[in-house]
C-alpha cells in the first residue's frame, strides 16, 4: 500500500526494490519525517555530504498524488552540502504522484556515476540512461523537453539540475515542470556529485487505499471547502506575492539585506500588479484547487520575455526586489527565470549578491573586487552577470557561489550574513514575528519557514484544535510552547505530504491519512507522530555535532529598525529557548532529547 522503496547505485547500476517496516510508517508518516527515519542508519559523520557513498532521498507521503487537498508533493532529502546538516527540500509539480503511480514510494540514490546519466522510470522498468549530451548544454527547461522527447512519451515528469548543480554550487536545487523547485539546503549539488542529470518518470498505475469510497468521499469535499476559503480566491488572483504590501506594512519583508525599515516599491512588484499588468495564467501542482502558479509574459521594455514564463513569487520578489532596492517586476521576473534555469534557490542566491550590494554600499566592497562591476541599490542589472558566474563559479561569481558566510568573512565581517547554521534567512524578519526568530534557530536545516510558518500564526493563522491561538507578535511569552506545537504540527504536513498555503483542520487531515493507510489513529497519535519526526532529525543534526550554541540570530538581526512595522522589536530568544526546551522535552545544556522524551517517542533504542 504504502512503503515500497526502490534503491538505486550509480557506480555500479544495481537496483533493488525494498518495502520499509511498517512500524516506521507507523512511527514517521512518510516523507521527509520518514526519511529522517530511513537516512539515519546511512549517517556517517566522518564523510563530507558530498561523498558518493551519502544517498539521495526522493520521497512521498501516503497522500501524494490521492487528489486530497493539494497532495502533489514530495520531499528530497540528504546530508546538505550547503550547511553540512539535515538536508531537506519539499517541491510540487507531478514528479512526486508520478513515481507513485509508478510504484515507488522512496527512491533512494547512492553511489556517483562515472559520466553523466539520467534515470528513466516506466512503471516496473528502470533504466540508467547516458547524459553527456545534456550536460553543460541544456538548462533546466530545456532538459525537461529533451528528455521527454527521447524516452517518446510527452507525459513523462522530469526533475533535474541546471548549471548549478552540474558545478555543485551548494545552493544549487532541482526543478521540475513550470518552476516547480526543491530549492534550499542544495539537493541540486547532492545530485550533481552523483552525475545524476535528471530523474524522469512515467506511472500509470492507480494508488491502493485502505478505505478507498471513504478517502474519495473525504476528498471531495475537504477539497470542495477549499475552494470556498478566502484565502484559496487570494492565493488564486494574486499568488504568494499577494500579501506583499500588507508583509511590508508590518515589517515582515526584508529590504536592502534586512538594514531598511521600509520598501516603497513593494506595491509595484506585488501580485495585484502582476495581475494587472503581465499575467496570462495560473498554474498548479497535480490535483491542486488553489493554482497559485504565474504564467507571465513581458512584450515591451527592457526585459521582455520569450513567450510565457514562470511568474516570481513572494521569496523572488524579495530577493530581487526589496532586498536590493529594484521595484521594476520586469527584472524580477527575468532575474527569477534565470536562476530557475540555471537551478539555483532564489532566496540565498538573492540574499548573497543583496550582501554584496551592502560591502559595496559600505566600500569594503570595489569594483576591483566585483570585475568592474558597479553594484548600486535599485540596480538590477548586474544580477544577470552574477548569476550566471555563480552557477559556473567563474570571476567575482566562484566567491559568491559559496554563500553569505564565506562572501562575509572574505571581507572581514562573517557575521554580518545574515543566515542561521549556513541557511540564508528566509524572506519574513523575524524581528517582525518574534516566534518565528524561535523557528529560525531551531529549524533542522537553518533559518527555513517549511519547517514551521509561525509568522502565518500571527497574520490570524491559527490551528486552535491543537492549542495554537493568536498572541503579541513581538511578546515573546507563550511562544516556546506555541511553536514547538506548531513545528510538529508542520511536520504532519511535511509527512503527508501537504501544502501550508490549504487551511485544512486536523480532523480532515487526520480522516483523509485514517481513510488511506485503514488507521483508526486519533488526534493526539497524529501529533506524537510529527513530533517523533521532528525529534528524529533533531537526532541527526546532534550526531553531526549540533550544539544548543548554534540557536542564534545574526548580528543585523539583532539590530533594531527605528521606523517602520517592526519598529524596536528585536526578538528575545532566551526566553522563548527556554520555554521551548521545556516543552520540548530537551536538556538545555546538550540539546538532546531528554532519557524520558527519548522513550515516550520510541526514540531510546537509537541513542546509545
Amino acid at each position: 500500500m504504502f512503503g515500497r522503496m526502490v534503491k538505486i547505485n550509480l557506480s555500479n547500476s544495481v537496483i533493488q526494490r525494498d518495502q520499509l517496516p511498517l512500524e516506521w510508517i507507523e512511527g514517521f508518516i512518510g516523507a521527509s519525517g520518514l526519511a529522517a527515519r530511513i537516512l539515519w542508519d546511512a549517517l556517517d559523520v566522518n564523510r563530507s555530504p558530498l561523498d558518493p557513498a551519502n544517498p539521495l532521498l526522493f520521497a512521498t507521503g501516503p497522500l501524494t498524488g490521492t487528489g486530497g487537498p493539494t497532495t502533489g508533493r514530495f520531499t528530497i532529502c540528504g546530508r546538505s552540502p550547503q550547511t553540512g546538516w539535515w538536508g531537506e527540500s519539499n517541491i510540487g509539480g507531478f514528479v512526486g504522484p508520478e513515481l507513485r503511480f509508478a510504484g515507488v514510494d522512496f527512491l533512494w540514490i547512492e553511489g556517483a556515476a562515472d559520466s553523466p546519466v539520467y534515470i528513466w522510470i516506466y512503471n516496473d522498468q528502470i533504466e540508467i540512461r547516458p547524459a553527456e549530451h545534456i550536460w553543460g548544454k541544456a538548462d533546466t527547461y530545456e532538459t525537461q523537453q529533451i528528455i521527454r522527447q527521447e524516452v517518446g512519451i510527452p507525459q513523462a515528469k522530469v526533475a533535474c539540475i541546471g548549471l548549478a548543480g552540474e558545478n555543485l554550487v551548494p545552493f544549487a536545487g532541482i526543478l521540475s515542470d513550470h518552476g516547480r523547485l526543491a530549492a534550499r539546503t542544495g539537493m541540486g549539488a547532492l545530485m550533481g556529485s552523483k552525475k545524476l542529470k535528471a530523474v524522469a518518470v512515467r506511472g500509470t498505475q492507480r494508488l491502493v487505499m485502505g478505505r478507498y469510497e471513504e478517502y474519495q468521499k473525504l476528498r471531495v469535499a475537504s477539497n470542495k471547502r477549499l475552494l470556498e476559503q478566502n484565502m484559496t480566491a487570494v492565493l488564486r488572483s494574486t499568488g504568494t506575492t499577494g500579501g506583499a504590501e500588507y508583509l511590508q506594512y508590518l515589517g515582515d519583508m526584508p529590504q536592502k539585506y534586512w538594514t531598511a525599515p521600509r520598501f516603497e516599491g513593494a506595491e509595484k512588484i506585488s501580485g495585484a500588479t502582476m495581475a494587472e499588468t503581465i499575467l496570462k495564467g495560473t498554474t498548479a501542482c497535480q490535483g491542486c484547487v488553489i493554482s497559485c502558479g504565474r504564467e507571465v509574459e513581458i512584450v515591451e521594455g527592457n526585459y521582455p520575455t520569450n513567450g510565457v514564463v514562470k511568474g516570481p513569487e513572494y521569496e523572488t520578489i524579495c530577493s530581487f526586489g526589496s532586498q536590493l532596492m529594484v521595484d521594476d517586476l520586469a527584472a524580477i521576473t527575468a532575474l527569477g527565470d534565470l536562476c530557475d534555469r540555471l537551478g539555483m534557490d532564489t532566496i540565498t542566491a538573492g540574499n548573497v549578491i543583496a550582501l554584496a550590494y551592502l560591502l559595496f554600499d559600505q566600500g569594503k566592497l570595489t569594483p576591483q573586487d566585483t570585475g568592474g562591476l558597479q553594484l548600486r541599490w535599485g540596480d538590477p542589472v548586474p544580477c544577470f552577470t552574477l548569476l550566471k558566474q555563480i552557477a559556473n563559479k567563474e570571476g567575482f561569481g566562484n566567491l559568491l557561489s559559496q554563500g553569505s558566510k564565506a562572501l562575509a568573512k572574505a571581507f572581514g565581517d562573517e557575521d554580518l550574513a545574515v543566515q542561521v547554521n549556513g541557511l540564508d534567512v528566509a524572506m519574513h524578519d523575524p524581528r517582525a514575528f518574534s516566534g518565528q526568530a524561535l523557528v529560525y534557530v531551531t529549524s533542522p536545516r537553518g533559518a527555513c519557514h517549511n519547517q514551521s510558518d509561525y509568522f502565518n500564526v500571527g497574520l490570524g493563522g491559527t490551528v486552535d484544535e491543537i492549542g495554537i491561538g493568536f498572541t503579541d507578535r513581538f511578546d515573546p511569552v507563550g511562544k516556546g510552547e506555541q511553536v514547538a506545537r506548531h513545528q510538529h504540527w508542520r511536520t504532519v504536513c511535511n509527512s503527508l505530504t501537504t501544502c501550508f498555503f490549504a487551511v485544512v483542520s486536523p480532523e480532515e487531515i487526520l480522516g483523509l491519512l485514517n481513510a488511506v493507510m485503514d488507521w483508526d489513529w486519533d488526534l493526539s497519535t497524529l501529533l506524537k507522530a510529527g513530533e517523533r519526526a521532528w525529534n528524529m532529525k533533531r537526532l541527526y543534526n546532534l550526531k553531526l555535532g549540533w550544539k544548543p550554541e548554534n540557536e542564534k540570530l545574526p548580528k543585523l538581526l539583532l539590530q533594531p529598525l527605528t521606523d517602520g512595522g517592526q519598529e524596536g522589536n528585536v526578538p528575545d530568544l532566551s526566553v522563548m529557548l527556554d520555554e521551548y526546551y521545556r516543552c520540548s522535552g530537551w536538556d538545555r545544556t546538550t540539546g538532546y532529547p531528554l532519557p524520558w522524551k527519548l522513550k515516550e517517542l520510541g526514540l531510546d533504542g537509537l541513542i546509545k
